[in-house]
């Protein structure tokens, strides 16, 4: 597997910002794990996707930033369109969803930049949103999404006739999307083969996702797979746990979670019971059941461990990667490190700096997961340490 981490965590909206925050983030942390060279999953905004696309000179300056720093280019985040930094994002991260033209041109923009800036040989990915949020959809949104589906396919084979160069483009599920698990996307896409028949629409795998909708990791890769659905790129995130929510300390260790940027899906054992964001739960009328375990879509640093009674779910993601290993063309999906929350955590998961702490969860996968990754970093990490 090819190791990246994703820049959706700095707050750049343009050129010039995404080419400082490799020159001031990106570089330091390869140097700062002890690679020589690194990955980085880039976030593009709508503004930076449609400039790159069709302007050599711009990629070009970015070519130069990436060389210089010693960093490769292979995957692509195009979930979050624009905006990801504002204050309150929420829902708004799911729109324009894929029953409109913009989404199509945005993720074709994002095809034709990566295409142009792979590494000689190599092939890329993109991770895109599932379909769109829950409220709202009907039929005919559905079919709008199929279509414009349908056309991005196309793009993507008419990209790879002109450049020579493979992009394949990963759903990525996400809990109260239209499709909020694996089984969603499965079911939905095995409806629709001619979309993955050529294997450039596939699955990501968001292990913090895959988490919070208590699936079995190697019965979801292994479902995907019976299917013929290739799962292109691996997300690798781990989610926040209640293990006891009888525990009476609950409430007070979860309130540190419930902040105003992003959504923090919750859903419990069973699956009976789903919240939309963290304070449904903490602030319900109606108690949630006590006696089986919760968990949060809280994107927690993959070397850290959360305070007692929460914990993270780093099995999943560790079991995850053991069956995206042993699946067809599994080694050669892409392993994007996804921390996007740093800027929202409390206080007892901040590191130092976000150049430590980003290094310190690249050391922590070249320690627990060497079977998926190539190099050896120059220092080890305790997997309980934060940087």
């Amino acid at each position: 597997m090819e190791l990246s981490y994703c820049t959706n965590v700095h707050p750049a909206e343009d050129l010039p910002g995404i080419v400082r925050q490799l020159d001031e983030h990106a570089g330091p942390i390869r140097r700062a794990a002890g690679l020589d060279r690194l990955g980085v999953g880039l976030w593009m905004p709508v503004g930076v996707a449609s400039a790159l696309s069709g302007d050599p000179q711009a990629r070009a300056v970015l070519a130069d930033a990436l060389e210089r720093n010693g960093l490769e280019l292979r995957t692509v985040n195009a979930f979050p369109y624009r905006g990801f930094h504002d204050d309150v994002v929420k829902l708004a991260v799911y729109r324009p969803d894929w029953t409109t033209p913009e989404r199509l041109r945005y993720t074709l923009d994002c095809a034709r930049a990566l295409a142009a800036l792979l590494p000689d040989g190599g092939e890329g990915s993109i991770s895109t949103l599932p379909l769109g949020w829950r409220a709202g959809w009907d039929a005919a949104a559905d079919r709008a999404a199929h279509d414009n589906l349908e056309r991005l396919v196309e793009g993507l084979g008419a990209l790879e006739r002109e450049t020579g160069r493979t992009v394949r483009v990963a759903i990525e599920p996400e809990p109260g999307c239209i499709l909020d698990d694996v089984a969603d996307v499965i079911a939905w896409l095995d409806a629709r083969p001619h979309l993955t028949h050529e294997g450039r629409l596939g699955l990501c795998l968001d292990t913090c996702h895959l988490a919070v909708s208590f699936a079995d990791p190697a019965g979801a890769v292994a479902a995907a797979t019976a299917a013929g659905i290739r799962i292109v790129k691996v997300q690798a995130s781990v989610a926040l746990e209640v293990p006891d929510p009888a525990d009476p300390r609950t409430t007070e260790a979860l309130r540190p979670f419930a902040e105003e940027r992003y959504v923090h899906q919750v859903r419990e054992a069973t699956g009976t019971r789903r919240a939309d964001d963290l304070p449904e739960v903490l602030d319900a009328t109606d108690p949630w059941p006590t006696d089986r375990a919760w968990r949060v879509h809280v994107h927690i640093p993959l070397h850290a461990r959360p305070a007692p009674p929460l914990r993270a779910t780093t099995e999943v993601l560790l079991a995850a990667v053991d069956a995206v290993l042993a699946a067809p063309h599994g080694d050669a999906a892409h392993l994007d490190v996804e921390t996007y929350t740093w800027s929202v955590l409390p206080d007892d998961l901040q590191p130092e700096t976000l150049v430590s702490g980003i290094a310190a969860e690249l050391r922590w996968v070249h320690a627990h997961l060497p079977r998926a990754v190539a190099g050896v970093p120059a220092s080890g990490t305790d997997e309980r340490s934060r940087a």
